[in-house]
């Protein structure tokens, strides 16, 4: 572990260049990550993400040294039936799925016929180490939340994963159903992910398309008063803070620590939220002797 990078951020942020709105181009795409990985802030970088579509089209042909090691999450494009078909073309490359992530419903639908679909599918991933099961925040929720943490307390590796924001201003969730989800994952011991939407470190105002962001300093801030047992009322006031102190007066008497139900989001830029937070003095932005 880098002393630069305290435990509270080990592996905060998800290499998802390839995806928008950053779309870097697969060979970029993976010379940068391997920069990444080679950097002094290594530890605060996931597994390079990958849709399912590009590796079952055996796109990284010729780009990946089956000796390197490569560590990926797959992201689950083509549904939830062909993950084992993409997983399939991983070990020629040497490449494994720490993770596997993958919507099991769209808006409005219930989403307890695809986490059973996702569940059947679990021993057909070896060697995956997560599998998110992306929700939407509608119909359902709770009773899916309620699916997952079963299936976790029988020893299945499964999470939740929610959108926090997108193309849409029904993506980006209230601050209030945020902290709902929040805590509903919390009283279920259920870990979760945040994909979209989280481009700055505290909660602003968009410009160009006049959606409000969510902040990830902001989250893990709620995160951590979540697990500390607080009120939803609490998490949910931590959600609109735009002044970063109280958010980093509770990160900061936790930096030693394990970060606490949410396992990170994924970043089309790794930079931009490494620059964020050596400004917020989370992370030491000096470099290693």
């Amino acid at each position: 572990m880098s002393t630069q990078v305290p435990a509270l951020l080990d592996g905060l942020v998800d290499d998802a260049a390839v995806f928008p709105p950053g779309s870097a181009t697969l060979p970029d795409a993976l010379a940068a990550h391997r920069r990444h990985r080679a950097a002094w802030y290594a530890d605060l970088v996931g597994p390079l993400l990958l849709p399912a579509s590009t590796v079952a089209a055996g796109e990284l042909t010729g780009l990946v040294d089956p000796g390197e090691g490569l560590v990926i999450g797959l992201i689950g494009d083509t549904g939830i039936a062909r993950l084992p078909f993409a997983l399939s073309f991983l070990g020629p490359y040497g490449i494994t799925a720490r993770q596997v992530e993958v919507a099991v419903a769209k808006r409005g639908e219930d989403p307890l016929p695809g986490i059973a679909e996702l569940l059947q599918l679990t021993d057909a991933m070896p060697g995956v180490e997560a599998v998110y099961a992306e929700l939407p925040l509608t119909f359902g929720l709770m009773g899916a939340l309620d699916a997952l943490a079963a299936a976790r307390a029988d020893g299945v590796p499964i999470a939740a994963k929610f959108r926090t924001g997108g193309l849409a201003a029904e993506l980006f969730p209230t601050p209030a159903e945020l902290a709902a989800v929040i805590c509903a994952c919390r009283d279920r011991g259920l870990p979760f992910k945040l994909t979209a939407g989280l481009h700055q470190a505290i909660r602003h105002l968009d410009p160009e398309t006049g959606f409000t962001h969510h902040g990830y300093a902001n989250v893990l801030a709620a995160a951590l008063a979540a697990a500390d047992g607080e009120r939803m009322e609490t998490v949910a006031e931590l959600l609109t803070v735009l002044d970063p102190r109280p958010l980093l007066e509770r990160a900061s008497a936790r930096l030693d620590a394990p970060r606490p139900l949410w396992v990170g989001f994924g970043s089309c830029s790794i930079l931009e939220p490494l620059t964020d937070l050596i400004r917020l003095g989370l992370v030491n932005g000096g470099y290693d002797a």
